[in-house]
């Protein structure tokens, strides 16, 4: 088989233009509904008690922050439902985004502006034994069609390696028939059952709030399953802190020897996947809402950026 070019030239990962979320400022306005919560964490987008479901107070407009969703609609996100073939993977449900589990075109949901440093806040519950996430510093997307890629490939990491190389999937060219997986290249902030899915069981760093599969959060404290959480993403340059429930529970460099072993074990070194995530040659990217198979419900999404 002929390859490609190199995928060593990141693609474009938008797919559509849009107009910027900050047009969502408007929901500032709009009456509110009142959540009560606990939160012990610096930022003021989760800290003030109540706090305003999916909209911005004035201090948090004044401050910068970006309401990414307003309660109804998928402005501001790659919605798959307009995508050609459409996706059924995302719905705006009960004044959250959600996934909706077994899609035919299973893909993660990403927003249309991208992000360098920034804050993100946002709330989120999960399923029994559900599994989900949120992928920050994304470097490149692939599309898996089951029975397509690399027929000898026994592990996942070996698919998206046999993808990567010879760039096959199409996500504008599937069947009817086909069962389809979009892999996103990134790190990620993990949401999971951890009393119930056997991944969490597994391995410490595989555990809400961890970066999956490679740093373990420290003395994490997660709601019961079907209750909302609270979580924080500070990226500054290669530094990156998780905030569970207004605890600060893990504080890592990007760049760390801890992060390459863990890449190194995962993926190995000769990996694009590797490099990607150890040189990082994209530094502003979407942030995006992983699609696991399993029911999530996320609301509260805001961001801003740090200079």
């Amino acid at each position: 088989m002929t390859k490609p070019a190199s995928s060593a030239s990141i693609p474009n990962m938008t797919r559509r233009r849009s107009s910027p979320t900050s047009k969502l400022l408007f929901s500032t306005l709009l009456p509110f509904s009142l959540l009560i919560c606990s939160c012990g964490s610096p930022s003021s987008a989760i800290d003030a008690q109540p706090v305003q479901i999916n909209q911005l107070t004035p201090e948090e407009a004044s401050e910068g922050w970006i309401l990414l969703f307003d309660g109804e609609t998928l402005d501001g996100w790659e919605d798959p439902a307009k995508e050609n073939p459409p996706g059924d993977a995302w719905i705006v449900e009960d004044g959250c985004i959600k996934t909706v589990p077994r899609p035919r075109i299973r893909e993660d949901l990403l927003t249309l502006e991208r992000f360098r440093d920034f804050e993100f806040t946002f709330e989120w519950k999960i399923s029994q034994r559900g599994n989900s996430g949120v992928k920050y510093l994304v470097q490149d997307r692939v599309v898996l069609i089951d029975g397509k890629p690399d027929p000898s490939a026994e592990r996942f990491e070996d698919r998206v390696h046999y993808e990567m190389e010879y760039r096959l999937g199409n996500r504008n060219a599937v069947e009817p028939d086909d069962r389809v997986e979009e892999y996103l290249v990134a790190f990620e902030y993990q949401i999971i059952d951890n009393l119930s899915h056997p991944d969490a069981g597994a391995a410490h760093n595989r555990t809400t709030a961890s970066i999956y599969g490679l740093v373990a959060p420290q003395n994490p404290t997660l709601r019961p399953v079907g209750e909302f959480n609270q979580s924080r993403i500070v990226l500054e340059g290669n530094r990156v802190r998780h905030w569970l429930n207004g605890d600060l529970v893990l504080d890592v460099d990007l760049t760390s020897e801890e992060i390459k072993a863990g890449l190194e074990k995962r993926w190995t070194q000769e990996s694009p996947i590797y490099r990607l995530l150890t040189e990082l040659p994209r530094r502003e990217s979407p942030i995006a809402l992983q699609h696991h198979n399993d029911e999530v419900w996320f609301r509260n999404l805001k961001i801003r950026r740090l200079n």
